[in-house]
């Protein structure tokens, strides 16, 4: 005869049902001991683990169930999760207390790893590599207390953008073929004041390598040369690292960029104010002599080393712009190629007599070619030499009766010496 299912408390006898019971909460139990559930955020270890019971979770009433055990170390996160303008200048931290740091990963928002230093008592964490304006990144850290338990956070933030940055403004262009006496020259949008910091993140290399070295002609200006001019088929690098370079107090660069440019032909003239000839070298060969205009005794042309920095096909021409008031005003200057910002050009002229030509200097600074009205001629000697110049192309006057030109007057760096050239570096 079997016990009824219904035994009153305190029997000695378990029913079917109680042993079955029985059975199936002892693994529910090792399950809940052995595996806790594991919190991941921010300044956070393991979160402790469910213990055997109802659905609500609270701990069974089992006598002498294990209780899961969390770790004693806390991570913390700086940056904390979920920032969206943290500063780019200050370095990502993570610090741990009641245990040390196992591991940390920094990557930025393309994958990029971070790289930092752990302290010593492997209690802290900071960032060495400089963070981007601009930036998301992800933080994943791991650390384990006295018993060796384990915990993790995890954190993700966006640096700010910077209120006021700079550019700079570079020639010649990418992929441009220029002259031998090309140099590099960027103008800031912003005047700077950490000329070192700036320079620094600026390089120019060639190829055939060359010594270059940079020179500051201002706080807005900085320019890079070699010692002579480029050989011929040289081609120069120039990379821009400016982002988030500090120019001045608060102000940031955004540029990061490369830019190339090759070197053509080898070709200078000269131009002779005594003579009024101007005399053209190709590759170590003298390849054309033409008879010129320069400046007039009360408005000579500045002497030195210039050089093309533009080319216009047709241009106006107004004295007013310059300074001489209503002495000049023609529309219409053919083939005409910049030697200083102030300008002073190299061009055609269709209005002066074909006898000055190499007899008299009438202009107003300019060196002049005979051409005709409308740059239509392809035979004229202003045609000519237009055609076969590139911006970076040589002029050097000689002869002039004037002083030598400002070198910071357009591209024409080459007139200081070396050793001033160089002394103008800020590294």
């Amino acid at each position: 005869m079997t016990a009824p299912e219904n035994q009153q408390s305190g029997s000695s006898n378990w029913t079917r049902r109680g042993v079955l019971g029985g059975l199936l909460a002892a693994p529910a139990l090792l399950v809940a001991a052995c595996n806790g559930d594991t919190g991941t955020g921010s300044g956070s270890g393991n979160a402790a683990g469910k213990a055997a019971g109802g659905p609500s979770g609270a701990p069974a009433t089992t006598k002498g169930a294990d209780v899961p055990k969390t770790s004693a170390a806390r991570i913390t996160v700086t940056p904390a999760d979920g920032t969206t303008t943290a500063p780019f200048t200050r370095p990502i931290k993570v610090a741990v207390t009641g245990g040390t740091l196992t591991s940390v990963t920094v990557t930025d928002e393309k994958g990029r790893a971070v790289a930092g230093t752990l302290s010593a008592d492997r209690h802290g964490w900071t960032s060495t590599d400089p963070l981007g304006s601009g930036t998301r990144y992800t933080v994943a850290a791991a650390a384990t207390d006295p018993d060796g338990l384990e915990a993790d956070a995890h954190a993700a933030f966006a640096t700010a953008a910077p209120a006021n940055t700079f550019v700079g403004h570079f020639t010649p262009d990418n992929g441009a073929t220029v002259g031998v006496g090309m140099p590099v020259s960027i103008n800031f949008s912003r005047p700077i004041t950490d000329r070192k910091a700036v320079q620094e993140a600026i390089t120019v290399t060639a190829r055939p390598g060359v010594e270059i070295v940079g020179h500051w002609y201002s706080s807005t200006r900085l320019d890079f040369r070699p010692q002579e001019y480029w050989a011929k088929g040289t081609v120069v690098t120039l990379s821009l690292r400016l982002k988030d370079v500090e120019g001045a107090e608060g102000v940031y660069g955004t540029q990061s960029k490369d830019v190339s440019f090759t070197v053509g032909r080898s070709r200078t003239s000269v131009a002779d104010l005594s003579a009024d000839t101007l005399t053209v070298t190709t590759d170590g060969v003298v390849t054309a002599t033409y008879p010129i205009i320069g400046g007039a005794p009360a408005t000579r042309t500045w002497g030195g080393k210039l050089v093309i920095a533009e080319q216009y096909l047709q241009t106006k021409m107004d004295s007013q712009t310059v300074g001489l008031g209503d002495e000049y005003n023609i529309p219409d200057v053919p083939h005409a190629q910049r030697l200083t910002t102030s300008g002073t050009f190299i061009h055609g002229n269709y209005w002066s007599p074909g006898s000055a030509f190499g007899e008299q200097n009438l202009s107003h600074g300019c060196i002049a070619l005979r051409d005709v009205k409308g740059a239509g001629d392809p035979q004229t000697d202003g045609a000519v030499f237009f055609k076969e110049s590139l911006v970076g192309d040589v002029v050097e006057v000689v002869n002039s009766g004037d002083r030598t030109v400002d070198p910071a007057n357009g591209l024409n760096g080459w007139n200081l010496s070396w050793a001033a050239w160089t002394a103008g570096s800020a590294v």
